[in-house]
Parts: structure tokens; C-alpha cells; sequence
């Protein structure tokens, strides 16, 4: 049987999705909501996902911790994700609030930043009929590499070196991605990291921090990061 995989990654102006089966590059795709992204793809599909899944009522996540330890240097590509409280504060000003009740610190501008899409994905996972799955591609990346990448990834030789890594392992990113290619660059070599991640969870070999789960979200979901 096929095995299906997605990779999605959020932008400015919505998500970014790169399909692949058995491993290699089958489409790339656009969409202004994850929902609509979501609507043709199969719920057989594994789905990997580069935004936060999953948040607690009061504390910080471990997951974010470890993967900040993963990255080193890089860690600042791993955002700390407020509790769940903080989600729908109507500002950053009373979000930070919110955040330093519960827990004593703020959440950052970038952080919070992230939140509608954060509500946006939890909503999927919560009412569709998809398994998502919460991917860092910095760190799949690094995994490839067998090390830490030292280029950005929006530098001409950061996205040079990721997009030979895929290729490495059979995914080819072709120059011309149709309507999906208004998408920036690093964004698509994102979600395309990301479904390869996918299609190692889909055959048991991907990884993820912390193993075993040491958090859930109220819903029961185990709090992990893949790579």
C-alpha cells in the first residue's frame, strides 16, 4: 500500500503543504486556512504539522524545553508555548499579563505572534477527522545532517544545504511548484522536512522529545515534538 504523507507549514498569508508518497515529492499546496488545506487530504494520511500541538492549563511545555536543548544555538527557532489560558487574550499586553500570573514569566512578541494559527490547528486536531502531528523541521534538518546546520534558513546557503537534504533522502523539490510557488522558500522547504518526518512516523521511525511523553493536554494528547 501507498503510504501517504503531508507536511504543512504556516506562512503570512496561510498554510503551505508539500504531499509525498513512499517518501517522495507528489505536490505542494497553498490554502488561506488549514481547514481548507486539510479538506483534500485522505484521514489515512500521516500528517505533520510545524506549529505548536497542544498546550497546559498552567505550566510551560517540556516538549519546548527539549527540543531548545536539541538545537543549541539554534534553540531560538523553538518557541515556549504559553499555557492555554493565554491563547485568547485579545493582546500581547494582556496575554503577558495572563502568562506572568500563571507562571511567573511573559511570553514574547514572537510567541504570541504564533497564536492564531496555534487556536487554528488545535481546532482541526480537536474537530477533523486528522491525526496531526507536531514537527520541527530545524531539527529534522539537523537530523539529516547528523549535525546542527550552521546557514539559516533564509540564507542562499542555508536553503541550498536543506533543499540537498532532502534530496539525499529522495525528496526532490522540482523548480516549478505551480500555484504553491508564492510560498516562501524556506517555508516549503519547511513543510517539505516536515512530511518526511510524516512518512517516518507513518513507519515507526521517526523520533521525538521528550520519549516518553511527559505532559498531556487536557484533551489527553501527549505533548511531543517529532524529528
Amino acid at each position: 500500500m501507498t503510504v501517504r504523507s503531508v507536511g504543512v507549514d504556516g506562512y503570512t498569508k496561510g498554510w503551505v503543504a508539500v504531499e509525498l508518497r513512499a517518501g517522495t515529492f507528489v505536490r505542494a499546496c497553498v490554502a488561506s486556512t488549514l481547514a481548507t488545506l486539510l479538506a483534500g487530504v485522505p484521514p489515512v494520511a500521516t500528517i505533520g504539522v510545524d506549529i505548536p500541538l497542544g498546550g497546559l492549563d498552567s505550566e510551560w511545555r517540556t516538549a519546548d524545553r527539549a527540543a531548545k536543548a536539541l538545537l543549541g544555538g539554534k534553540h531560538a527557532s523553538v518557541f515556549s508555548v504559553p499555557p492555554r489560558a493565554v491563547w485568547n487574550a485579545d493582546s500581547h499586553a494582556s496575554a503577558n499579563r495572563i502568562c506572568r500570573q500563571l507562571t511567573g514569566v511573559g511570553v514574547s512578541v514572537q510567541a504570541w505572534g504564533l497564536m492564531p494559527k496555534v487556536r487554528e490547528a488545535d481546532l482541526c486536531r480537536e474537530d477533523g477527522p486528522h491525526v496531526l502531528f507536531e514537527v520541527h523541521p530545524e531539527l529534522v534538518f539537523a537530523t539529516l545532517a547528523g549535525e546542527r546546520l550552521a546557514y539559516g534558513k533564509k540564507t542562499w546557503n542555508g536553503q541550498a544545504t536543506r533543499r540537498a537534504l532532502l534530496a539525499r533522502v529522495g525528496v526532490v523539490l522540482p523548480d516549478d511548484l505551480g500555484l504553491a510557488g508564492v510560498a516562501p522558500v524556506d517555508d516549503v522547504l519547511d513543510a517539505a522536512a516536515v512530511a518526511w518526518c510524516a512518512y517516518q512516523i507513518g513507519r515507526g521511525t521517526a523520533r521525538r522529545v521528550p520519549d516518553p511523553p511527559d505532559q498531556h493536554d487536557p484533551a489527553g494528547h501527549p505533548i511531543v515534538i517529532w524529528y
